[in-house]
């Protein structure tokens, strides 16, 4: 898969999961996907994606804190993390960053924007 990015889809819908992991895959790249904060925690140590493609709403550990433990995770430094929600106001956009995200996108998410993003 020359050129292609290991990215680790995090939704609790799992319609929506499945469908960005569709078309990151016909992209070019490698998706794992998993539907809660803890195992978004487990996985990404582990598997250590280059992106992570976040739902800040999730069951559990939101978003925001997933996002804030990522980034004390040393074997991720580095990772690109995009907050996808349905949260678009500015008082998002700054708890996103807060977290640690460096993109927010709202839902649904543009796939020429998403497929931008993974390009860099």
């Amino acid at each position: 898969m020359s050129g292609g990015r290991r990215v680790l889809v995090v939704d609790d819908n799992r319609d929506s999961a499945e469908t960005i992991a569709m078309l990151v895959e016909l992209w070019g790249h490698e998706v794992r996907i998993v539907h809660d904060g803890r195992s978004a925690l487990t996985e990404a140590p582990e598997w250590r994606p280059e992106v992570v493609l976040l739902d800040i709403g999730l069951p559990g550990i939101d978003g925001y804190e997933v996002a804030r433990r990522l980034r004390r995770e040393a074997s991720l430094d580095g990772v690109l993390m995009v907050a996808m929600t349905g949260y678009g106001q500015e008082r998002d956009r700054q708890l996103s960053r807060e977290a640690g995200f460096d993109h927010h996108l709202v839902k649904p998410v543009d796939p020429s924007t998403l497929q931008a993003l993974l390009a860099q």
